[in-house]
């Protein structure tokens, strides 16, 4: 039986290209969506633009350039990871250029405001373009915004309210009865205690005039826009069609259970308490599951375009190689926690884990194969106790993928696969292939001994393709190719799994390098 999954990325501003902690957060939310995939759930995948930010005006205005051929540069950029970074996303939507999200925006917020929960006032406060959020003097660091360490300017003007006071107590209990996950357990608890602390009506408006005329137009009142997150957080419901009651919208959203945000940590706020309560407003389905990824980090600061601290995904991707770039994000980056990047440690693990563990593994088995019985995979004549350790470890793979993925840690899940590669290497070590090659002519249980250990080496690989398929793609359709057999795709992963699922008798591909090894 399969299951039903909309799973989302968050929408990043367009004032500068893509930078390594949106491709963090894209690349794990495409391996979380390739292995729903894998599994044989009817998935549907979306990322975007988020357009209409004063940020994105700001950038435009020190360029000299108009806000609208900023965005739409821009925003063909943020597209092109799909091959850039190996994505699998079935969706892209831009909040700026398209009427789904237009039409839909404005019909939230005649949803919200037909419920009595949009209202006018007069409004002083201090905010932070960098996070497009208002502060409190309390939560500034010494005068400054703790995130992007600067100034917020102070606004006075005649804003639309929306009463997010009212929701306080059903937030609260949905959160805790895990109605509403917010995982890890850390975010939540920050959430929580967000919420316990009292909320305040949040502005959901800002002038035409500061502004200068973009963004979408409050419904009725033509010198208002909507405030950015107003207008964003909207996309999850236009992007399938929430204007004109879709049969998509309808199918993976309204009776969907499965409704995915893959979000950073500096706007779980806004995703698991301000979102939330336009949805409980307007009378919509709520997410089920808000998974919060921490920061990359280059020495100790957060990366950040406003602040210039930047590293470029699609560079290290073209000089590096996609896959190990995912590789090095999904294993060595932590899903919960803040993480260093370095070239070094990126290399290193390259060559550890991809060159020597994996691409090793694969070339000298396919070679010996080759080797000693003409490119045709022989077939097993009979397992020894020697063989149970990597069998079992083998057939365990799928229900340590499955748990790992279910917690949202892509990085435990390789894990899994490369115990089982370590243990293939062992067992190559252990079972010296070589040396019963040497005997086999004078030895019949030698010839029959090396089929059985080449034989289950070649099931194993079978087995780590499919492990791999939804972590580094292109790498498992290597592996599957090397091996003559079809690449991973979808299926019952307790079949696919299994043990003996390699047709003997199979030719293999000529021995091919998968990972040169590189330069430190």
């Amino acid at each position: 039986m399969t299951d039903t999954y909309y799973i989302t990325t968050s929408i990043p501003y367009v004032n500068a290209k893509p930078h390594m902690g949106f491709a963090l957060e894209i690349v794990q939310t495409d391996a979380l969506a390739r292995y729903h995939r894998l599994r044989g759930d009817d998935v549907w995948f979306l990322t975007g633009t988020d357009e209409n930010s004063l940020s994105n005006i700001q950038a435009a205005v020190k360029e000299g350039i108009p806000t609208k051929q900023l965005v739409d540069r821009n925003a063909p950029f943020f597209r092109a990871l799909k091959e850039q970074l190996g994505l699998s996303f079935d969706d892209f939507i831009r909040t700026a250029d398209e009427d789904r999200h237009l039409d839909g925006a404005r019909k939230l917020w005649e949803a919200c405001d037909a419920n009595g929960d949009i209202y006018v006032k007069d409004y002083e406060g201090l905010y932070c373009i960098g996070c497009e959020r208002f502060y409190e003097p309390e939560e500034l660091t010494e005068g400054l915004c703790p995130e992007h360490q600067t100034a917020p300017e102070l606004v006075s003007e005649e804003n639309y309210f929306f009463r997010l006071t009212r929701y306080a107590d059903e937030l609260e209990r949905l959160i805790t009865s895990e109605q509403l996950r917010v995982v890890p357990q850390t975010r939540r608890n920050e959430v929580l205690s967000l919420i316990r602390m009292g909320l305040r009506d949040i502005s959901i408006s800002r002038s035409k005039e500061r502004s200068q005329g973009w963004g979408v137009p409050v419904p009725g009142d033509e010198e208002q826009v909507m405030y950015v997150w107003f207008d964003a957080l909207s996309n999850y419901i236009n992007a399938l069609g929430y204007s004109q009651t879709s049969e998509r919208y309808e199918h993976y959203w309204v009776n969907n259970p499965n409704r995915v945000h893959v979000i950073g940590k500096d706007i779980s706020r806004f995703h698991a308490v301000y979102w939330p309560a336009m949805l409980l407003s307007a009378g919509i389905a709520l997410p089920k599951i808000i998974y919060v990824h921490g920061w990359i980090n280059l020495d100790g600061q957060a990366l950040s375009k406003s602040r210039g601290i930047v590293l470029d995904p699609v560079e290290i991707a073209a000089n590096f190689g996609i896959d190990p770039l995912r590789y090095y994000l999904l294993r060595k980056i932590s899903s919960w926690s803040d993480s260093n990047f370095s070239f070094d440690h990126l290399v290193q693990t390259y060559n550890s884990d991809l060159a020597d563990q994996l691409g090793n593994l694969l070339s000298r088995v396919v070679a010996m194969v080759t080797k000693y019985f003409d490119g045709l995979v022989p077939g097993p004549t009979g397992d020894l106790p020697a063989d149970m350790k990597l069998k079992s470890k083998a057939s365990g793979l799928a229900e340590r993928i499955d748990e790992s993925m279910d917690a949202f840690l892509p990085g435990d899940a390789l894990a899994a696969v490369w115990e089982l590669i370590a243990e293939a290497n062992r067992y190559v070590v252990e079972n010296e292939p070589w040396n019963l090659a040497k005997r086999r002519a004078e030895d019949q249980l030698s010839e029959g001994r090396l089929a059985t250990v080449l034989y289950n080496l070649i099931e194993t690989l079978r087995i780590v393709s499919w492990g791999c398929a939804p972590f580094i793609p292109a790498t498992a359709a290597a592996i599957a190719s090397q091996l003559g057999i079809p690449a991973p795709t979808t299926g019952n992963l307790s079949e696919v799994f299994a043990w003996g699922g390699y047709p003997s008798g199979t030719p293999l591909a000529p021995a091919a390098v998968l990972f040169p090894k590189l330069e430190v």
